[in-house]
């Protein structure tokens, strides 16, 4: 808290006890008055941005007036950037014109929750690819992520359903490849089963990680997304996918 914030309401607190003093030497009842009359708007959204969100959202629902002031922008902007900091992508539907930094925010936690990878997940990032250690030595042998001697392989996902990769890949070797998300449900709409397969080899179980980033893997190689929060307008779906 500044200094001058905190200079204001410890002047506000001076007076008040002053007229608290006042009231009971005349007999009267303590004064209890709301807190948004007495320091006013901005000096409320500035004691509310010392807050963390959680504590913002309860001050939502205390009055129409409190909601007015806890849902503004100016408020939910610096949250939005300390929710977004350090996080591998931001969420496209967060970030359309017109929604206010109140819904961006609660749309980009739900998002950064979904473990349920979608075509435009795949088709928005570049992915990382490297085999793991339990694969065959022949292809290790061809991982730069392995012999240190390169950067990694790339994959890319298209619309039609493909995959290629980059120009000069020794894994890749110029074949056709095509890609699927598989997911199945259970009762209550639970998700039973969800990965995603490449032609017919082995499925990737899909995994989300704490900074909103992608992992697919099986036991013999791994794809991770490579960060893009720099990307304009976002990435993955534009809608909520639950």
């Amino acid at each position: 808290m500044d200094e001058g914030l905190a200079l204001a309401m410890e002047t506000m607190g001076k007076e008040r006890e002053r007229k608290r003093k006042k009231i009971r030497e005349e007999g009267g009842l303590p004064l209890c008055q709301d807190p948004l009359d007495l320091l006013g708007r901005d000096l409320m959204l500035r004691v509310l941005n010392n807050l963390d969100a959680r504590s913002v959202v309860r001050c939502l629902v205390v009055s129409r007036s409190w909601n007015r002031v806890a849902s503004s922008d100016l408020l939910w902007t610096s949250k939005c950037e300390e929710l977004w900091h350090g996080k591998a992508h931001l969420p496209r539907l967060s970030l359309v014109r017109g929604v206010s930094k109140l819904d961006a925010y609660s749309l980009s936690v739900m998002d950064g929750k979904r473990t349920r990878i979608v075509k435009d997940d795949l088709c928005d990032h570049v992915w990382d690819f490297h085999f793991t250690k339990v694969a065959p030595e022949y292809w290790r042998n061809l991982d730069p992520c392995w012999k240190g001697n390169g950067p990694p392989m790339h994959r890319y996902f298209h619309q039609d359903g493909s995959q290629t990769a980059d120009p000069g890949d020794k894994v890749w070797g110029g074949h056709e490849c095509c890609y699927s998300i598989v997911t199945s449900m259970i009762g209550g709409g639970k998700i039973r089963e969800h990965y995603v397969r490449i032609n017919r080899w082995l499925p990737l179980a899909v995994s989300r990680k704490q900074d909103w980033s992608w992992e697919m893997s099986n036991n013999f190689y791994c794809y991770s997304s490579v960060p893009d929060a720099y990307k304009e307008g976002g990435t993955g779906p534009l809608f909520l996918v639950m």
